[in-house]
């Protein structure tokens, strides 16, 4: 990672230059803002610090220009002047962050390490997007919030390898989805993509669907039949929802994974099978495990990568991107307006995506506008339908700051002055929490 350190002050360029090269760090430094720019056009730089009060060029004019320049640099403002004025305005520039001087060098650490583990993120995102063509998997890959994006690093970095990943995650989350990805970007792509869902055999079949057998076998084997870990031979087999898989059943498929062989139902002969498996459950295995209701060796065998797929409400940055991607999906040319949108992304959505596509699809199919407004949505959504214990405590409180502020703009007209008054604050902290709430002007849209 190249950082560019942009102070006056030459102690202070020294003591961050010194400071972060000991962590490991690429560091150049500027003494000012012609300087900075010079140093910015002929090197990659991926973080810059920047005083905020310069001689030549201030803080706020030279992160314009850079960003300018490149939109994705990451940029992190020092002050010795800190007010919510401030914070807002480099905000708004773009910056990810601001310090107080003297600035707190662990503080520092802990916010640049932070932005290279995005980057880490950011970029391997945008290799799946080069790799992958829409054409490649039953829908497009929606990872518009941190917690998808983190989700598909993790699979970037675990489709190459050989192990077994467990994929957990609530009901309608995706988890198909994701492992059809570990599919398409591993070394076994060209091989098949064969799915069993655990939940759906019948106790007696499930030997037979696993191992395939014999004609003869068993009353109604007419043929010899092949199954899923013979099917999946130089590809991938997706075994969905394996916390549903029957307890003696469960030490045949272990014996399968550890021996890389299977004999098929009726058989005598050993067949090597070479299948990379993904496993997926929404149910807890480690809690089962402790019940004796699932294999704790089985458990380990498939829990070599886990990758935990996040529900809708945790992740709800990627609603506004779901609902025109579902849209066009359906080859609808109604749309929602801004109060409608903002509104879905309120609702907890227990079925998670699957539910969203389904309000979608009822919502388009009832109305008779072309643009869909608060009015025509269900009445659980419209309503705010939120669980009251959901969530951790400070999304909770987030959420009820941010729909106090929208109500009071929207009492108030959208007059922040007489709406920083309604809620006993001032409307410098007004504007300060409009930002971080992500509140637009007059749309509210966030």
């Amino acid at each position: 990672m190249h950082i560019l350190i942009v102070d006056d002050e030459e102690l202070q360029r020294c003591l961050l230059e010194g400071f972060l090269q000991k962590q490991g760090f690429q560091v150049t430094s500027a003494a000012n803002g012609a300087e900075a720019l010079e140093e910015f056009l002929h090197s990659q730089v991926d973080l810059v610090l920047l005083d905020h009060r310069m001689p030549d060029m201030n803080g706020d004019e030279l992160l314009a220009r850079i960003k300018a320049k490149n939109p994705l640099v990451r940029a992190i403002m020092i002050t010795a002047f800190a007010t919510v004025d401030t914070a807002v305005k480099v905000m708004q520039l773009g910056a990810d962050d601001f310090l107080e001087k003297p600035v707190d060098l662990t503080q520092l650490l802990n916010k640049i390490q932070e932005i290279q583990e995005q980057l880490f993120i950011s970029n391997d995102v945008a290799v799946i997007a080069d790799a992958i063509h829409t054409d490649q998997l039953p829908v497009r890959m929606i990872a518009e919030s941190r917690a998808m994006k983190n989700v598909l690093s993790m699979v970037l970095r675990a489709a190459p390898t050989p192990w077994t990943v467990l994929l957990h995650g609530e009901t309608g989350t995706g988890k198909e989805l994701v492992a059809r990805l570990l599919h398409q970007l591993s070394s076994q792509k060209d091989g098949p993509f064969i799915e069993l869902n655990c939940a759906a055999i019948p106790d007696n079949l499930f030997e037979s669907e696993l191992f395939g057998h014999e004609r003869g076998a068993f009353t109604g084997a007419d043929a010899r039949r092949k199954g899923v870990f013979e099917q999946a031979h130089t590809g991938t087999l997706f075994l969905d929802e394996v916390g549903e898989l029957p307890h003696p059943m469960q030490a045949k498929l272990l014996r399968a994974l550890q021996d890389k062989t299977i004999t098929r139902v009726g058989g005598e002969t050993p067949l090597p099978v070479d299948a990379r498996i993904v496993a997926a459950t929404n149910r807890n295995l480690k809690e089962m495990v402790s019940h004796g209701s699932f294999r704790e060796d089985l458990y380990f065998r498939l829990n070599v990568i886990e990758i935990e797929i996040p529900p809708l409400r945790e992740r709800k940055k990627d609603i506004q991107e779901l609902v025109p991607f579902f849209l066009n999906k359906l080859n609808s040319t109604i749309t929602f307006d801004d109060q409608a949108l903002s509104q879905l992304t309120k609702y907890d959505y227990p079925g998670n995506i699957r539910e969203l596509e389904h309000i979608i699809q009822r919502t388009i199919t009832l109305t008779r506008a072309q643009v869909i407004s608060l009015r025509d949505l269900p009445d659980a959504i419209r309503r705010n339908s939120e669980h009251e214990n959901s969530g951790k405590l400070n999304q909770r409180l987030a959420q009820i700051e941010r729909q106090m502020i929208l109500d009071a703009l929207d009492k108030h007209e959208w007059v922040q002055t007489k709406a920083a008054e309604s809620l006993g604050i001032s409307e410098r902290v007004l504007r300060y929490k409009m930002e971080k709430s992500a509140i637009g002007k007059k749309s509210g849209k966030g």
